[in-house]
């Protein structure tokens, strides 16, 4: 996930809406003691990163029932959900038989692994400015729900608009919407994050 510039950074850092308002779309999906849980699980590692309080992003939950789609590449094992999983293979599949390659740069990421990733950006000194540019908080991932993936083709750099100007992405736009996957952050889009065509989720997260 990516704030588009300075501008867009900064407003969302002076929002005075808090977040965790956003939890009322998911609340229904856990039982009540589960989601106050959570909530404070999330609250409890942005404090131990003395994250900013005020971000314009979605919460997402953590998926539980995951299962492996092989490797990225970068040679580490990722997993979906298994209705994802089953999605991805299939799409991959056709994709090749249409002669197009389609590669996982990313699938599933934890809440503890997102508060990794964060670390490590602060441990070389990177500010919250450059940091929120290209990582969501833990707790605000789409990576989080397992239904999400960020592809790529060969030939083409790893999380990069360059992407869009594939055959591979030409192909997703063209059949990606028939295995159940969107692009969720398309120029222009509703949440203010930039334009991310190697972004895809496999069906509607916020509204499942």
């Amino acid at each position: 996930m990516q704030f588009g510039d300075t501008a867009e950074f900064n407003s969302a850092l002076q929002s005075e809406r808090l977040l965790w308002e956003s939890l009322d779309n998911v609340t229904q999906r856990l039982p009540k003691l589960e989601m106050d849980e959570y909530e404070r699980r999330i609250q409890q590692i942005l404090q131990e990163l003395g994250a900013p309080a005020r971000v314009n992003q979605r919460v997402f939950l953590e998926a539980t029932e995951l299962v492996s789609v092989g490797l990225d590449i970068h040679g580490r094992e990722q997993r979906l959900t298994p209705q994802a999983a089953k999605s991805w293979n299939g799409m991959k599949l056709a994709a090749e038989k249409d002669g197009e390659v389609l590669q996982l740069v990313s699938a599933f990421r934890s809440v503890d692994y997102q508060k990794q990733i964060i670390q490590r950006k602060l441990a070389v000194g990177q500010t919250w400015e450059q940091i929120l540019r290209v990582s969501a908080l833990p707790g605000f991932s789409e990576h989080h729900t397992g239904r999400t993936i960020d592809v790529t083709t060969p030939g083409s750099k790893a999380l990069e608009e360059e992407f869009e100007k594939t055959s591979a992405f030409r192909w997703l736009e063209r059949r990606a919407g028939g295995f159940g996957f969107t692009m969720t952050y398309p120029r222009g889009n509703a949440f203010g994050v930039a334009y991310e065509p190697w972004h895809w989720t496999f069906g509607d997260e916020m509204g499942q």
